[in-house]
């Protein structure tokens, strides 16, 4: 049953297409089965009762043969009194086409019973169908009788009813299972998107009643996390603002320092502007770098304009850019996840740095190489998760936010970070950017 699984279809409007198929192809034979049992077997036996009455009255006063020198055929051809049907013996049965006639065993069982001897019936259906019977009575001859409008009555009718019903409950299921999936699909898009930051418009409640209810609580939930983002971006704000105040004040007050203390104003200094930046980062991760819309832009300008303003760093920046085409993206946010990068592996690298961009034909992406002592594999995963750091290994300088900001931008354009350690000691970040 395991293997039978894996052709199953998995997704809700393939399993509702299937199960209307499969109820479809069961009325299809029953229905089939039906009309073959009930209708099309009681018409041929009614047809083939007929003309085994007629056959019968063919031999009923005998055959006259040898009178004005007629055969056999000819006698019987003068006794009958239908113009359709005709008498051949087996030359000319095999010449008017007999040989091509299918041989029904159940018409012949039937004709036999009627005709009280072996009997053989074959049926031919081109431009006209035709019976043929070789009777008991007289086994060296085959009698034709066709049925005008019998392939009109009988057969194309249950299979023009049969291809209209099945095409028509195909459509009608197919139909409504898209009618069905639709707003279940339009909910997935609108999951996607709040996952990545982004909050649609309330989605319209269709669909049925179950449906209608997760789409209500859907749009409750999207409303809430929309709200909840307002009011943290506004919380952080104002910390940012009101600590910045007291901050600057405390600037101007070791500027007034005595000489004496020149010690003292510079850790304060120093320790003012480790709080200014952790303030930008925290502003940073609330923004999720939704201030620009996408444009195409050139990833080797970026990583060109990144090594030229970090250039002044004590170390060594290698730039190894390779031919890449143009990538939708957001310059600033992905100017920033570079240089982030770049401030990693100057801080935890020991003077070595290089950049790098790439192509492989569906992403464009770029890296960032340090030669530092790198992370453990237990603690990359971790990385990206808010106010986490590589302590054991790179220190703990920071707020912990640098790697999830880089994670948050990547998402938002669909695209993908990877953390490995280097084979000659430390870290490799690397980014892809689908062209799409």
């Amino acid at each position: 049953m395991k293997w039978l699984k894996r052709f199953l279809p998995r997704s809700a409007f393939s399993q509702t297409v299937l199960l209307i198929g499969s109820l479809l192809l069961v009325n299809q034979l029953v229905s089939y089965v039906s009309v073959a049992v009930y209708f099309i077997q009681p018409t041929y036996q009614q047809i083939n009762q007929l003309i085994a009455r007629q056959v019968k009255l063919l031999f009923v006063d005998g055959v006259d043969v040898g009178r004005e020198h007629l055969t056999m055929v000819d006698a019987l051809n003068a006794k009958v009194r239908d113009d359709g049907m005709h008498i051949y013996n087996i030359k000319q049965a095999r010449e008017a086409g007999v040989d091509r006639a299918i041989h029904y065993s159940l018409l012949s069982a039937q004709m036999s019973e009627h005709l009280g001897g072996e009997a053989e019936v074959r049926i031919s259906q081109g431009k006209d169908f035709e019976i043929w019977i070789r009777p008991p009575q007289a086994p060296s001859i085959w009698i034709k009788v066709p049925l005008t409008g019998f392939g009109e009555f009988g057969l194309s009718p249950l299979t023009l009813y049969l291809m209209v019903i099945g095409a028509l409950s195909v459509l009608g299921g197919w139909w409504f299972a898209r009618k069905q999936n639709k707003p279940l699909k339009r909910l997935q898009k609108a999951a996607i998107a709040v996952s990545r930051g982004d909050y649609p418009s309330p989605l319209p409640p269709s669909g049925s009643t179950e449906i209608i209810e997760v789409t209500n609580a859907f749009n409750q939930m999207s409303r809430s996390m929309q709200q909840l983002e307002q009011d943290r971006a506004l919380l952080m704000a104002g910390i940012s603002h009101d600590l910045r105040t007291p901050l600057t004040r405390i600037r101007l007050a070791s500027e007034m320092m005595v000489e004496e203390d020149e010690y003292l104003r510079e850790g304060i200094n120093h320790d003012i502007e480790d709080m200014d930046a952790i303030i930008n980062q925290f502003i940073a991760y609330i923004r999720q770098d939704q201030e620009s819309n996408r444009e195409l832009g050139q990833i080797n300008e970026l990583l060109e304009a990144v090594a030229s303003a970090e250039s002044n760093r004590d170390g060594d920046i290698i730039l190894d850019l390779n031919n890449c085409p143009m990538v939708p993206m957001q310059s600033i946010a992905i100017k920033r996840i570079i240089t982030n990068l770049v401030e990693n592996a100057a801080r935890y690298g020991n003077g070595w740095t290089k950049l790098s961009s790439h192509f492989n034909g569906k992403r464009v992406g770029f890296s960032v190489e340090d030669n530092g002592p790198g992370i453990p594999l237990d603690q990359i995963p971790k990385l990206f998760q808010p106010f986490t750091q590589g302590d054991i290994a790179r220190g703990s300088v920071g707020s912990g936010l640098g790697l999830a900001i880089i994670k948050r931008i990547v998402d938002r354009h669909q695209g993908e970070v990877i953390l490995t350690n280097r084979p000659q000691g430390g870290l490799h970040a690397q980014v892809w950017l689908p062209l799409e």
